[in-house]
């Protein structure tokens, strides 16, 4: 199951960083988690400093 960034995201990139699989990049106002390769491991949930990242 994949990660999904919430719309609390204040788009500061701690979760890209942290991402070992490079699923994350900026979109349109926030930062997005690509779901095919998001491998769940939760690196970026751990890393967000708003809590906006949660299991979808």
């Amino acid at each position: 199951m994949a990660f999904v960034i919430g719309d609390a995201c204040i788009s500061c990139g701690a979760c890209a960083g942290q991402c070992p699989v490079g699923a994350i990049a900026e979109g349109d106002g926030k930062f997005e988690i690509d779901a095919d390769k998001c491998i769940s491991c939760g690196s970026c949930a751990g890393g967000c400093p708003v809590g906006a990242i949660s299991e979808e």
